[in-house]
Formats: structure tokens, sequence, C-alpha cells
């Protein structure tokens, strides 16, 4: 089949490209060409901005099986690829995120079937609207994935910074985990995400629905996650335990990251994908997943090329104001 991915060269979307082109399709990808030279052999650049209206517009006269948008965030974004992709291809699929998922969770697995309510966080209002806007969309035929946290090149953080958390944990500096580190995370490689994604190309019973691609059934304790990564770095993680409306309180910033996200465990059935898109299997061994995250790190800090963030010092500020309190 003809694919046009709209982004080809991110976090998900790279190694998508390149499980789409050992599938045998034909890939095109629209990018503003700043890493076009890191697209798969094969691949068809479309140089131009999503943003600007050439050549964006002129996608509509082109026929495609398959239209993949990584990079809308907005309905503004959703509302002209509707008008653009209306009619002219089989199958329209949105990237939303799994962080739309109903917060605070009432169940302890999440599935589709799970309400799509985030009062929190406005990235995720962003994406449910988006999602909205498709569903009431005439002519044209969605499916809508929500991936959950999927990591390749920069190391998985519940607080701070990737590369800041590299750091710190590379100085022995304290680092912060919201609440009592015990929460359930999931995390995902996209290349692994990559194998169902790519096998819902052209199903019809994918079409008006939405999935979650993640890691099935499986999850990992914030704790787990951060002595993973330490190992990976060969240090000890010096991990300090902090509630969450406490540093929501230091910065309010922190708000739509952990409430609306990250300090509920998630954990995912993936059952309804896997019976469109065939059984998968993703890594689960701890430190298999986080493995090219910690080697894409370790190649960033060995350049030098790093300025401490500004926030460093009041996560000092956060770690030693807590041990005073005895925690």
């Amino acid at each position: 089949m003809d694919i046009l991915f709209i982004g080809g060269t991110g976090q998900i979307s790279e190694p998508v490209t390149a499980r789409a082109i050992a599938a045998g399709h034909k890939v095109f990808v629209l990018n503003r060409g700043t890493s076009a030279a890191s697209l798969p052999k094969g691949v068809e650049a479309i140089i131009g901005d999503m943003d600007a209206d050439e050549p964006y517009r002129n996608l509509g006269s082109r026929r495609f099986d398959v239209v993949c948008q990584f990079r809308a965030f907005d309905t503004a974004q959703i509302a002209r690829d509707i008008e653009t992709f209306r009619g002219r291809t089989g199958q329209y699929i949105f990237i939303s995120s799994a962080s739309v998922y109903q917060k605070p969770p009432r169940d302890s697995v999440i599935t589709e079937k799970t309400p799509a309510v985030n009062p929190f966080w406005l990235y995720s209002q962003k994406k449910i609207a988006c999602e909205n806007l498709l569903r009431d969309a005439k002519g044209l035929n969605w499916t809508i994935v929500r991936p959950s946290h999927t990591i390749r090149t920069g190391l998985p953080t519940q607080v701070e910074d990737g590369d800041q958390l590299g750091h710190r944990l590379l100085a022995g500096k304290p680092v912060i985990v919201a609440g009592d580190g015990s929460s359930l995370w999931t995390l995902t490689r996209p290349v692994d995400f990559a194998v169902p994604f790519v096998n819902l190309f052209g199903k019809q019973k994918a079409l008006g629905e939405t999935f979650h691609i993640t890691q099935h059934m499986n999850a990992y304790s914030w704790d787990t996650i951060y002595q993973a990564l330490a190992r990976g770095l060969d240090v000890e993680a010096d991990i300090v335990h902090v509630p969450t409306e406490t540093l929501i309180k230091y910065d309010p910033d922190l708000t739509g990251p952990l409430l609306g996200d990250k300090s509920w465990t998630a954990i995912f059935d993936n059952s309804k994908v896997m019976a469109v898109a065939g059984e998968f299997t993703a890594a689960a061994d701890i430190d298999s997943v986080v493995e090219d995250s910690v080697a894409t790190f370790k190649a960033r800090a060995a350049s030098g090329e790093w300025t401490p963030a500004a926030s460093d010092d009041l996560f000092d500020r956060i770690a030693k104001e807590q041990r005073a309190l005895g925690g």
C-alpha cells in the first residue's frame, strides 16, 4: 500500500517507518527536512511544515491508502486533515495518547472502554478534543491509536526531564519519585509498538475504532524503573519519595504530568488491538526495555554538551526538605 506519514522520524514514528518498509509498503514522509537523512532507504521524503500551506495542501491531490498523523496536537490541525484527506484515503490514523484515560482511574486495568476524561492536563484534553472531532467527521475512515509511555532515545522519568534525571544519577544527586514509589507504570519500546501498529493498515475492522498499543498486562514500579536506569549507568539511585500534592505545591506545572498521568498506576489490556492486528509481544525485562534509552543518553552525556536545568536547584531543595521531615 501507499502510506503517508506526517512526521516519520520521531520517537515512535521512526521505528514504525522502518517496519512499514520491511512489510513491503511504499512509504512517503512529510517532515521539515531537518531529520530526513535518518529515513530508511526507500522512503520518499516530502519536505514541508505541516503548519504551512505548501506543500501540505497539495497532499490532498494525491491518493494514499493510509495516512498516519503523528504530529497533530490541536483541533485546528485535525480539522485541516479532515478537509485534506476526506474521501482521498482508505484509512486515516491519528496518534493520540493513553494519557486521555480517566483520572483518577476507577479500574485497576485500562481497556478502550475506560472513559477518556482527564481534568488535570491540557495536553490530554487537546488529544481528547481531536479524537472527538474525528469521530464527528463525515467521509473519513479514521482509526485512533493511543500509545502509552514509549521510550527509545530519552530516559523515562516521572518528574525531572530525562537528561536531567540521567545527569543527577551520574552525579550521585537525589532523584525524586512521586508517592511512595510503588505505583505501577507501563513502558513500551517503539520497535515493539510498530508491529501491531503497521498490522492495522488497511484492516476493515480497524475503521471507526480506537486502540491502545502498549505492553500487555505488564508494568513496573517507578522505583524499579529508576533502579534499572541506575544499573545501566553503573551507579546507585538515591531515591527520595515525595507526595504528589507536595510536588505540585513546589511547582504547579507538575500538575498535568503527575495528576494527569504519571502519579497513577497504568496497566493496559491489549486484547482489542490483538483481535485485529494479531498477537504480538513486547520486551518485558526492565533492563532490556530501557537499554536503548540508556545507551543514547550515555552518548549524549559523553559529548559534554549539557547545561543543568533551571529546576535542578529546586529538586535539590525538595529532596533536602523532604528528608528533613524524616522521608
